[in-house]
């Protein structure tokens, strides 16, 4: 069995795909995500894409005649075209859970840095521009403690997070098309999510219905002075109306780990406003996690090549 890890690999991840590769007597292959040329050429005779962000086309398919799974190493599988991989007959899974808790992880960080200012606070010690707290920020800092965070989507991400802004002294309100008998937090409709959050967090698959889910009108719903966090999709928000609302300050700040076009342009209006926080889609990335993706992609490797039943078949 040939195998592509396609992204830019690391010396620490490369020997955990050469150690799981000689366990299992799978050839796995690394190719970085800007490597077209490469990507070609590996694609000729493999059976197996482990696919992390760039897009698997369906031009991609047809260059890969033995190709028979497109493992994505996550949850999201929006960036595979799954018609023409079902046209093809090739099997696609992803891995619900495997990077749960470290979403959850850094979407409560995006929502401490956002309240506290911090990269402003770094960027100011860093260029030594004076101590302490400025006057022009004294209203902008906060605590989680006694603020309303609504959750949008309820998954397994929330499912961790919310009892943890519980202990932490905030109210959860949460947002779904069914209210969760096991839920930490109140159910609420779109409108009340929208008008009652301080702080909200998206957290929903990006679909033909979900697709912009924050438009305009959402954004001009929400609580004057609201935080924004974002590790999901980029295109769950109307990025153009979420920068209109930053500037003129009806939003207070966002966490951003996620971008409607990504790798997001350097010319971004995003990436000049001191009130939000960025990250360029990482909230997945820990060894952690990467562990747990490694051993249920070996697996299905493995039961690919001894004809059984794959793991979280979503094609």
């Amino acid at each position: 069995m040939k195998a592509i890890y396609h992204y830019d690999v690391g010396p620490w991840l490369a020997e955990r795909l050469s150690a799981l590769a000689t366990a299992d007597r799978i050839q796995i292959s690394t190719c970085p995500e800007d490597d077209d040329d490469g990507f070609a050429r590996l694609l000729t005779d493999a059976d197996v894409l482990l696919h992390n962000l760039k897009p698997v086309t369906e031009a991609h398919m047809a260059a890969a005649p033995r190709l028979r799974l497109i493992q994505k190493i996550g949850v999201g599988v929006n960036t595979i075209d799954l018609e023409a991989a079902k046209r093809r007959g090739i099997a696609v899974c992803n891995m619900p859970g495997s990077n749960s808790r470290a979403v959850m992880e850094m979407t409560l960080l995006l929502m401490l840095a956002c309240l506290r200012r911090l990269p402003v606070f770094d960027a100011r010690t860093r260029r030594g521009e004076g101590w302490g707290w400025p006057k022009e920020m004294q209203d902008t800092l906060g605590e989680l403690a006694g603020r309303t965070v609504g959750l949008a989507g309820y998954g397994s991400v929330p499912e961790m997070l919310a009892p943890v802004l519980a202990a932490m002294g905030a109210e959860v309100i949460y947002c779904c098309r069914t209210a969760k008998s096991n839920a930490i937090g109140t159910w609420v409709d779109k409108e009340q999510l929208l008008a009652r959050s301080d702080i909200l967090s998206l957290h929903m698959p990006l679909t033909d219905e979900t697709r912009h889910w924050l438009d305009r009108d959402a954004l001009a719903a929400m609580k004057p002075g609201a935080i924004l966090i974002n590790t999901a999709r980029g295109g769950l928000v109307d990025e153009n109306a979420l920068i209109a609302s930053l500037s003129t300050g009806r939003l207070m700040g966002a966490g951003l780990d996620v971008f409607a076009e990504e790798p997001t342009s350097p010319g971004n209006p995003l990436l000049g406003l001191d009130r939000v926080v960025l990250a360029p889609h990482v909230a997945f990335f820990t060894l952690g996690t990467l562990e747990r993706s490694l051993s249920i992609a070996v697996e299905n490797i493995r039961r690919l090549r001894d004809g059984q039943d794959l793991m979280h078949r979503v094609a």
